[in-house]
């Protein structure tokens, strides 16, 4: 054998024990790569599988120990072992809170206890994780099945249920009187002036004393019937003050009204009876006149006189002599009188007979002033309102037709058959002449404090109107400036 074939031998024997070698290598290389392989395979395999049942918990309304169970060996092994150990002394309850229970708590017993009725077991000092699942809405079953049943109180820590218990009814509310249906638009007034319906408010009034107690100072009351606001207020609280003890005020206006009330000082403070709305023309307003009238005989048994007003009236006179004149009166000054033609007797409607009859329509201004007896004789009626509230419609216009005709039928002698209210009618139409600040003079003052003669108690007197209207806002200015000088006051 020549060298150059050993050599050739040789490179063959090395190459043949190499290979082996090599594929011995590559074979060692490859095994860890395969064992990583699958470790990421079962990885990901595991991840699904922990999703889906992640989602399944989420997506059930409630959950229970036999949920467990079930999972129990399978995925949820692989990537929650604690259930390997633990899972037989956990207590899913269904109200959403996961219950641990300590390792070396023995597993719990069927005691079909319902949950309703078990006691809550005292708090637990020793250390337990306590885990809540989402908040969702989960109903609370009547009864627990035995497999939920708490284990013992000493080893186990209970969270509040997710659901808390109904809060306890509300106490009941006291009675409180109403102003009417919600749907009536009235107003609770802004004094302590009794709150109920108008029938409940007539029937208290009807009930009231038809005279001020024997010995008692009468006062006067004052009733406001406002659309809205009082523009004449300040003149008004120069005339009613340093005389508390000689009237008294009300107030009814549009429950829509909400302007501030006026100081405690004032006179207007809180005197604001509960109200409705008020329609021009419209038996509304009788039936406003009524409550003014009903409250004030409620409000304050020494009213012996009662007065009506609008937002635009002012006082001619100091109130010392308005009170005077009127409880000193044996009259009552409320216009009532017999008028053909349209704006009289062409206004009666024949639905009315037999309860009024034509010879018994009368007519009058609206601006009355009665005493007690005949306010509670208003505020009772139970006879001619209703007709006048059925058919005095339209062209009818209650409030200048209702309190002449009552009068006339119930106590036709105790009228003046005047007003104590100046009204300049001379322009004619539906409505009086309206006065501006340049049309109050000290002339036109006096004039209307002295410029008629009329009937007081049987005797002559050129002292016939009290009150004036319809003045506009702006004609304020000028009766602070002249009261004092004309009118005694201010």
């Amino acid at each position: 054998m020549t060298m150059a074939s050993a050599n050739n031998n040789l490179k063959q024997h090395n190459q043949q024990v190499a290979l082996p070698v090599v594929f011995s290598g590559m074979g060692m290389a490859a095994a860890p790569c395969l064992v990583r392989s699958k470790l990421l395979l079962y990885a990901a395999i595991g991840f699904a599988l922990g999703v889906a049942v992640t989602v399944s918990f989420l997506g059930s309304s409630s959950y229970t120990a036999s949920t467990v169970d079930v999972l129990r060996g399978g995925a949820l092994e692989l990537f929650f072992p604690a259930f390997q150990t633990s899972a037989a002394t956990e207590n899913l309850s269904p109200d959403g809170v996961v219950r641990q229970v300590l390792p070396s708590s023995p597993p719990a017993t069927d005691t079909g206890i319902n949950t309703a009725d078990a006691a809550p077991p005292p708090p637990v000092t020793s250390a337990v994780q306590v885990q809540r699942s989402p908040p969702q809405a989960v109903p609370t079953p009547a009864t627990v099945p035995s497999h939920q049943t708490p284990p013992p109180a000493d080893n186990v820590l209970i969270t509040p249920p997710a659901i808390l218990p109904p809060p306890p009814p509300p106490p009941p509310a006291a009675i409180v009187e109403q102003s009417g249906p919600a749907n009536t638009g009235a107003s609770r007034g802004s004094g302590n002036f009794v709150v109920v319906d108008d029938e409940e408010l007539l029937a208290r009034a009807a009930s009231a004393p038809r005279a001020p107690p024997a010995g008692a100072s009468p006062k006067v009351a004052f009733l406001f019937l406002a659309r809205w606001d009082l523009p004449m207020m300040p003149l008004w609280e120069k005339f009613f003050e340093g005389h508390a003890g000689l009237y008294s005020v009300y107030v009814h206006t549009d429950p829509a009204f909400n302007g501030t009330d006026p100081p405690p000082r004032s006179a207007f403070f809180r005197r604001t009876i509960p109200s409705k709305e008020v329609k021009w023309g419209h038996i509304s307003m009788v039936e406003a006149e009524r409550r003014l009238l009903a409250h004030a005989l409620l409000d304050d048994a020494t009213n012996a006189r009662f007065v009506l007003l609008s937002e635009s009236h002012v006082p001619l006179f100091d109130l010392p002599t308005v009170h005077s004149y009127l409880v000193k009166s044996t009259q009552v000054f409320l216009e009532s009188y017999d008028q053909p033609g349209a704006t009289g007797r062409g206004r009666y409607s024949r639905g009315m007979r037999p309860v009024v009859s034509l010879g018994q329509w009368r007519k009058g201004s609206q601006w009355f002033e009665m005493d007690r007896a005949l306010a509670a004789d208003v505020v009772a009626d139970r006879v001619y309102f209703p007709v006048f509230k059925r058919f005095c419609k339209r062209n009818c216009y209650a409030d200048e037709h209702y309190m002449p005709t009552f009068l006339h039928v119930r106590r036709p002698e105790a009228g003046a058959n005047r007003s104590l209210t100046w009204v300049d009618w001379s322009h004619g139409g539906p409505h009086p002449a309206r006065f501006t600040r340049m049309e109050v003079t000290v002339d036109f003052l006096r004039w209307l404090r002295g410029g008629s003669t009329c009937s007081y108690n049987g005797e002559t007197t050129s002292v016939c109107f009290l009150f004036a209207r319809k003045f506009l806002p702006n004609s304020l200015t000028r009766f602070l400036r002249f009261a004092p000088k004309v009118m005694g006051f201010g």
